[in-house]
């Protein structure tokens, strides 16, 4: 072997050696990165109030997964169905009606695993500032606002249980807008764009406690019957093994615990229990009924 053949053979030598110990650089540094946990939910509320929400809770399910949790605000309810079909994200917070839209678009296989205890006794309240209307009947020939179209208990629930009463809003109302999310709603009933509309209970008792909403003028008239509705979605694919963990994890929130308690008070909920889609086949019924699912 001549000198300069030598010299290329420890030089491919060298080169293999550096590219073998680059790629377990890599390989350790990958190992070292934490699995991302990609998390999102239905825009019931403002960003910014759904992100002041979920902060807490993510640090907990990051601490309880050992994964990263990255929550990502999206702008519409079909994005957050899209994302769980096409595996952008891996947990969502989902109405009844959107995880009846998931399991739909998923071929069955999107899992709601826990909702809040509150989710299955859940109502809808009718509001307005218009003194002449009492009851649902009070309706007819009134401007009226649902909060999204895909929002349970801003739209769904409360157009079936208003079309259980003989009132069609399409046919008995002066007009019907969306407002697009619940506090939305209460904006316009206040502000005179709409007099009456409905949202979700949870909602509206937070704005009352926290004196967002003027309550000598705005009020309700109306409550629905109970319903299920919110809870935590995974897509079907992930994880068995996380996805026990993060079932674990909600169900052993307690606010007797004060690391526990403002996650629970920002989540309005009193606990957490298992939830599974048969709870969700009236909401399905009732989609259908009301013409928003063929």
């Amino acid at each position: 072997m001549t000198h300069s053949t030598a010299r290329r053979s420890a030089l491919r030598g060298l080169s293999l050696a550096a590219l073998t110990l680059s790629s377990l650089a890599s390989f350790s540094a990958h190992a070292d990165t934490p699995a991302v946990l990609r998390v999102s939910a239905i825009p019931d509320e403002a960003p910014t109030e759904l992100q002041r929400k979920f902060k807490p809770l993510g640090e907990y399910l990051s601490q309880a997964t050992g994964m990263k949790v990255v929550f990502t605000p999206v702008s519409d309810y079909a994005a957050v169905v899209e994302s769980l079909a096409t595996r952008k994200l891996d947990l969502a917070w989902l109405g009844g009606f959107t995880y009846v839209q998931a399991k739909i678009r998923t071929n069955g296989t999107a899992i709601p695993i826990v909702q809040r205890a509150e989710d299955a006794v859940f109502t809808s309240k009718f509001i307005t500032a218009d003194p002449s209307i009492q009851t649902l009947a009070d309706l007819k020939g009134k401007t009226f606002a649902f909060g999204a179209p895909s929002s349970t208990s801003g739209s769904l629930m409360p157009r079936y249980f208003l079309l259980q009463d003989g009132l069609n809003p399409e046919k008995d109302f002066k007009t019907v807008a969306y407002s697009g999310a619940h506090d939305a709603t209460v904006a316009f009933v206040a502000a005179g764009k709409a007099e009456a509309g409905v949202l979700n209970t949870s909602v509206w008792d937070k704005l009352v406690e926290t004196k967002k909403v003027d309550t000598s003028k705005v009020r309700v008239f109306a409550t629905t019957p109970t319903y299920f509705d919110y809870n935590w979605t995974v897509r079907g694919d992930l994880d068995p093994a996380i996805i026990k963990k993060l079932t674990d994890a909600f169900l052993a929130l307690d606010p007797a615990k004060p690391e526990h308690k403002a996650i629970m008070d920002l989540q309005r909920a009193s606990k957490f229990i298992p939830t599974k889609p048969e709870n969700y086949a009236g909401t399905e019924a009732a989609a259908k009924s009301a013409g928003l699912l063929k």
